[in-house]
């Protein structure tokens, strides 16, 4: 399923070039993946070596495992919980 526009992907394998049919959004990209948790280190849940600092567009990602389904309010509270942890860290610092 992509990411960008929830369109079902009928490939069994994605690659780094790989594409949704529908949108041209790419689809190996943190945030097409399984393990993509804002908030966490990297944004990952997955121990991982640097940071793919565009989490939109296509990587190189090792661990990158397509994710299934998406469901937009796990992806809010998951937007949210990174928002409150960045204004926890801000407020911190008197930022």
């Amino acid at each position: 399923m992509c990411w960008k526009c929830k369109s079902p992907i009928n490939q069994t394998e994605i690659y780094r070039s790989s594409t949704c049919p529908q949108c041209g959004r790419d689809l190996h990209a943190c945030k097409n993946c399984q393990f993509y948790a804002p908030g966490s280190h990297y944004d990952c849940h997955e121990t991982v070596d640097e940071e793919v600092r565009d989490k939109e567009r296509a990587n190189f990602c090792d661990s990158f495992m397509a994710k299934k389904t998406f469901d937009g309010a796990e992806s809010a509270r998951a937007d949210d919980a990174a928002a409150k942890a960045r204004d926890a860290f801000a407020s911190l610092f008197g930022n």
